[in-house]
């Protein structure tokens, strides 16, 4: 019998998960609710609830025994608070989770970017146990990413460490990597190339609201060889290959982690596209013996990794709801 229970929270542009674990960390009980972005913080923050809950509920677990609970939130977070200072894919600026919290909630809680929660989770339990250096890159409604150095979580000076999305790929036009390989913007991209197709091209995609493609439907259209879809996958791997080749370079990782709604999706020959173009960018061996693989926990990289990293905080490095 467990002498204790972890709570992780995934939050993602598209989904909510949540997961609660005993003290070995062994995943108890999971459940999944659309994130909704639109309905606001509030409503978004009513969904986390919901989905706390159920997994309390169906592990018969007294909210009592709960040590501690991390949440993982896609954007910047003002460290050691439960304040989110910016989260471009929810559109949220400045904002405190602390009030949305039901008072019911007495355990000790730690915020932190979800991409870097998702790092944790694969440095800790995943495909990248038992590395120093860890470079993990997670490709969904967004890009993301995490670092792990030393066989820690590094935050940087003031908490902005592992945003590999918002790194300069022209600097003439200011194009980051998110805007070419994040879901939301390909979708963007996928519009501007579909008023200058042909017509067979146009009707293939009549009827699709761009806005609102998945990205298993992404993966469907570019295994047809629909050449909408294989464009922008190949922008995308292209543009993950290049910024990937100079971090190789920058920071000399043991292993890169690649995970993400749109990887799951399209596979492990995307990676593997990715990794042949980032070694062109290498120095001459600077890639030897460096790993490039796939997310092992794949959707639940980042509930584990909220979990593992509460409980491996001590608890006055938490913000207490209570």
């Amino acid at each position: 019998m467990s002498t204790g229970y972890w709570l992780g929270v995934d939050l993602g542009g598209t989904k909510i998960l949540s997961g609660l674990f005993d003290d070995d960390l062994k995943l108890l009980a999971r459940s999944k609710n659309p994130t909704s972005a639109e309905s606001g913080p509030s409503g978004v923050f009513a969904r986390v609830v919901q989905g706390v809950e159920a997994v309390i509920r169906e592990s018969n677990v007294d909210p009592s025994q709960i040590l501690g609970m991390g949440i993982g939130i896609p954007g910047q977070i003002e460290l050691g608070t439960t304040r989110v200072k910016f989260a471009p894919n929810l559109d949220w600026r400045d904002v405190d989770l602390k009030p949305l919290m039901p008072a019911t909630w007495r355990w000790p809680l730690v915020v932190e970017n979800d991409v870097r929660m998702g790092t944790y989770g694969e440095f800790s339990h995943g495909s990248a146990k038992g590395a120093k250096n860890v470079l993990g890159v997670f490709v969904g409604t967004g890009v993301g990413g995490g670092i792990i150095l030393n066989g820690e979580l590094y935050t940087g000076f003031n908490g902005n460490a592992g945003e590999i999305g918002h790194l300069i790929l022209h600097w003439r036009q200011g194009t980051h990597l998110e805007g070419v390989a994040g879901r939301k913007h390909m979708m963007k991209k996928a519009r501007e190339i579909l008023d200058d197709a042909p017509k067979r091209v146009r009707k293939e995609w009549k009827g699709v609201d761009l806005a609102a493609v998945r990205s298993s439907q992404l993966a469907e259209y570019y295994q047809k060889d629909d050449p909408v879809a294989v464009q922008l996958v190949d922008d995308a791997a292209r543009a993950l290959g290049a910024a990937l080749g100079g971090l190789v370079n920058f920071m000399s990782p043991e292993v890169i982690v690649i995970g993400g709604g749109v990887t799951g999706a399209l596979g492990d020959t995307f990676i593997e596209r990715i990794w042949e173009i980032a070694q062109r960018y290498a120095l001459p061996g600077a890639a030897t013996g460096v790993r490039c693989v796939s997310a092992a926990l794949g959707d639940d990289s980042g509930i584990v990794g909220c979990a593992a990293y509460a409980k491996g905080r001590p608890i006055t490095a938490t913000a207490s709801v209570a």
